[in-house]
């Protein structure tokens, strides 16, 4: 409880720029456990999945078990069910429908990352915004009541220093949890291509296949 109450104080000494810098961590802590979230839920990979996809003696039936049990919006489960509906068609078509639906999961992956982004920049210029205000405000008391008043002056120097750390401190988060998940995401797109190709590679196998049985 006493934590808590120093940390208010604390709030209260860095101004009323304090008020956006909250928000902005606010919003960056939401975003960054969104994506924890959708990576967990929707884009895990399992090992029964790759093990299958990597098997010579590879079956569609089962891949189409294994993911019926997983949830319509998990980004595998989108990617191969378009490979596998269109696995009949030429292999061109199939090539282009799986890459167009690889760019709309990677649109999904990227969403809001931007906020992110902006909020690496954003935070330390608001920081800088209390610093100036605050050791206008110092100057201020200087300026009027000499240093007469040394906890005026203190107050001042504090709300700058303060506004300061704090956007730092939120810019510092928010540059590892946008680095990370654009990592997750640039790791993510890249299995999902190889596993896509070795998909097309089960395709091509069992139409050679078929060309032999019919001869």
């Amino acid at each position: 409880m006493e934590y808590l109450n120093q940390a208010w104080i604390m709030l209260k000494l860095g101004g009323i720029i304090i008020l956006p810098l909250s928000l902005l961590g606010i919003i960056a802590l939401a975003i960054m456990l969104e994506k924890a979230f959708v990576y967990w839920r929707f884009a895990r990979l399992s090992n029964d999945l790759l093990n299958l996809i990597e098997t010579y003696g590879f079956k569609w039936e089962d891949l189409e078990k294994i993911l019926s049990g997983l949830d319509k919006r998990h980004y595998y489960k989108r990617f191969f069910e378009v490979v596998i509906s269109n696995r009949h068609q030429p292999f061109w078509w199939t090539e282009s429908r799986a890459a167009d639906e690889a760019q709309l999961i990677e649109n999904s992956l990227a969403r809001r990352l931007w906020a992110l982004e902006t909020i690496v920049t954003a935070a330390p210029l608001l920081g800088l915004v209390g610093t100036v205000v605050g050791m206008m405000r110092a100057f201020q008391v200087i300026g009027s009541e000499g240093i007469v008043n040394p906890t005026a002056v203190t107050g001042g120097v504090a709300e700058a220093l303060i506004a300061t750390v704090i956007g730092l401190i939120i810019a510092l988060v928010a540059l590892f949890g946008f680095n990370y998940f654009s990592r997750l995401q640039s790791q993510t797109m890249d299995e999902m291509e190889r596993l896509g190709t070795r998909l097309i590679d089960h395709i091509r196998l069992d139409q050679k296949e078929d060309t032999h049985e019919a001869a």
